[in-house]
């Protein structure tokens, strides 16, 4: 099972160097779909299956294929490479290693090793997880849906021009 682990979040780390690195806007688009796929693996070797589904039906289904619709009726091109200036090359690595470095103290200041919580005691099946999302949670459920909506509009405007 561990190796199962490693193996599905090296896959997602190398499909999401290859969102950042690919010049094509559909190659990171599809590298994404990878990404996703990987963590619903991991969500299911948590034993998490429904959020492992749910992760693979809306976000790698439903999400993606808004993407890729947004992609084409944008026409976008591939990145075209420009000069950068001499002070970003010098700088650049520092930044992101002070970044890193910055991130990681936090996250350890955040959580340390000695007073890890137990998990909490959610189930997993769907009546309570629907309970939880339109109970309680309706607010932000609501504002998502409408957020979705209006970059699908967003897109479409842009793409008439």
């Amino acid at each position: 099972m561990a190796i199962l682990f490693y193996i599905a979040a090296a896959v997602a780390i190398a499909a999401g160097l290859s969102v950042i690195l690919h010049r094509t806007p559909v190659y990171s688009a599809l590298s994404l779909i990878v990404v996703l796929g990987a963590l619903a693996v991991i969500y299911l070797l948590l034993g998490a299956p429904f959020i492992a589904v749910i992760q693979v039906i809306v976000y790698a289904g439903a999400i993606m294929v808004l993407f890729v619709m947004v992609i084409m009726l944008l026409n976008a091109q591939r990145e075209q490479p420009v000069d950068r200036s001499r002070f970003a090359d010098y700088l650049g690595v520092p930044v992101l290693l002070a970044l890193l470095v910055e991130i990681l103290f936090a996250v350890w200041r955040q959580f340390p090793v000695s007073s890890t919580p137990a998990a909490a005691g959610i189930e997993g099946d769907p009546a309570s997880i629907g309970h939880l999302l339109f109970r309680t949670y309706v607010l932000p459920f609501e504002v998502t849906s409408i957020l979705i909506l209006v970059a699908m509009i967003g897109a479409v405007i842009l793409a008439k021009k």
